[in-house]
């Protein structure tokens, strides 16, 4: 345990707090523990995950700047939606082949500790981060069980501050799908009031 796990620990779990409240706060400071987390895969050699982090940074760029300007009328704000059942099945597919992919590419090319797992945790939280950043409520499916993998990978791999942060981030996504259900709920029945 380092300052540097620390700091990914208290800021990553800021930033979801924030996620889940909605408040554009959480990818600045989601950037923040992003470098944080670079450095430590990078030490760890948890090469998918550090790969994952870099994209991360620049979700982390693109979500800010969606949530600021993705709103349907000029000037509206984003709000919480689901994604097309068909669209979820096409992308868990191309999930499920990238996995088996990139795990093999691993195996064979890299010294690499766990690559299908740790593949499957850097796979799965794409699509999990990509959904986040335009607010649909399955990202906290895939975070939930990202998370539940992640903090195993982690406690066996010492870096237990992480893995204490995951097991964090389990009940968290519990509580980011519950709020953004209610918050989609309450857009829809918003929605229908102002039909004529």
């Amino acid at each position: 345990m380092n300052a540097i796990e620390i700091f990914g620990l208290i800021s990553g779990t800021l930033a979801i707090a924030l996620l889940i409240k909605q408040n554009i706060w959480t990818w600045p400071i989601g950037i923040a523990y992003t470098v944080a987390s670079i450095y430590i895969f990078f030490d760890a050699r948890l090469y998918a995950d550090l790969a994952l982090h870099i994209f991360f940074l620049v979700m982390n760029f693109y979500g800010w700047y969606y949530w600021l300007n993705g709103g349907v009328r000029a000037g509206s704000e984003l709000i919480v939606s689901n994604e097309s059942k068909k669209h979820l099945i096409i992308l868990l597919a191309f999930c499920a082949i990238t996995i088996f992919i990139s795990g093999s590419l691993f195996a064979t090319y890299t010294d690499a500790d766990l690559p299908y797992w740790d593949n499957t945790t850097s796979v799965l939280s794409l699509l999990a981060i990509w959904l986040q950043s335009r607010k649909k409520i399955e990202s906290w499916v895939l975070w939930f069980i990202v998370d539940i993998l992640a903090a195993g990978i982690y406690f066996y791999k010492g870096i237990y501050l992480y893995s204490l942060l995951y097991t964090l981030y389990i009940g968290m996504a519990f509580m980011g799908y519950a709020a953004w259900q209610k918050s989609y709920r309450n857009e829809l029945r918003n929605y229908s009031y102002d039909r004529p």
